[in-house]
């Protein structure tokens, strides 16, 4: 037996059903508050080697930054990865060939502004013409996430509108944003929950007041075919690879290098840039 076929997989449909209709769905407590406090450490520490080198930090709106980190200084990459719940979610609405192309990380610090509303990708035609999700984000936070953090807020059911006609195809016009504030829901997670959405439901982060920063994990996932693995460079060592279970090896979209160089992101989202009051 593999271990891809050991792990036991929870039932996902009506989770599934929720994403479908909804472009999000949400599993409370999937990891303990250790994991994330764990997972927060990682991510100051990989920011504050970021923030000092070009490319290193990408500005996601003022006071707002992504970065995108290796693997291997992700201590809880693999448990992540091989969660019933993430694997199960994978397969039931991209198939079993699912392709990991994506770890990094937003943080937005006090002062951050209101996003404009947006998508993070132009959508395929599987998505707006065949109602097909073919890649997903999941999303841990680092902090109990209240009302002054800057929550993220999602507009459900968006993933499915066409958006051609946006700039980039990702920015609604601002005389449209209503209809999204109308549908808008803040999401409140408390550390240990995950979240699964599509990438194209159209949201945005929050004003952040608050003096404590918000930082949030996302692992990106395709369906095969998807070509998101285009805009980012997973790169792992060797050893690493080597010792990954095999439920990870098969999945993931990366370099095998001799030694790790630090990231420099190609996924810059122009748009977000200046962000709106």
């Amino acid at each position: 037996m593999t271990m891809h076929e050991a792990i036991a997989r929870p039932d996902v449909s009506p989770d599934l059903a929720t994403l479908v209709e909804d472009g999000i769905v949400g599993r409370k407590g999937a990891f303990s508050r250790d994991f994330a406090e764990a997972m927060r450490e990682d991510m100051t520490t990989a920011f504050w080697k970021a923030i000092q080198r070009p490319g290193g930090a990408v500005g996601r709106g003022p006071r707002r930054w992504y970065v995108e980190i290796h693997p291997q200084e992700f201590s809880g990459f693999v448990e992540l990865t091989t969660h019933p719940w993430v694997v199960a979610m994978c397969e039931a609405a991209l198939g079993p060939d699912y392709r990991i192309v994506e770890i990094g990380f937003d943080t937005p610090f006090q002062g951050a502004k209101n996003q404009p509303w947006h998508r993070d990708f132009p959508s395929p035609e599987d998505t707006f013409r065949d109602r097909r999700i073919t890649s997903l984000a999941f999303n841990l936070t680092g902090v109990d996430v209240t009302e002054d953090m800057g929550p993220f807020e999602v507009a459900p059911g968006t993933q499915y509108v066409d958006g051609r006609d946006w700039k980039h195809e990702m920015f609604p016009p601002q005389e449209i944003w209503d209809r999204f504030a109308a549908k808008g829901m803040k999401k409140y997670p408390k550390m240990g929950d995950i979240s699964c959405r599509s990438a194209l439901t159209v949201h945005r982060g929050t004003a952040h007041p608050s003096p404590i920063a918000r930082p949030v994990m996302v692992l990106g996932v395709d369906a095969p075919g998807a070509g998101h693995d285009k805009l980012h460079d997973l790169m792992v060592t060797q050893d690493y690879f080597d010792a990954l279970p095999r439920q990870v090896r098969e999945h993931l979209v990366c370099r095998v290098v001799d030694e790790l160089v630090p990231v420099t992101q190609k996924h810059d989202i122009e748009g977000l840039v200046m962000g709106v009051e």
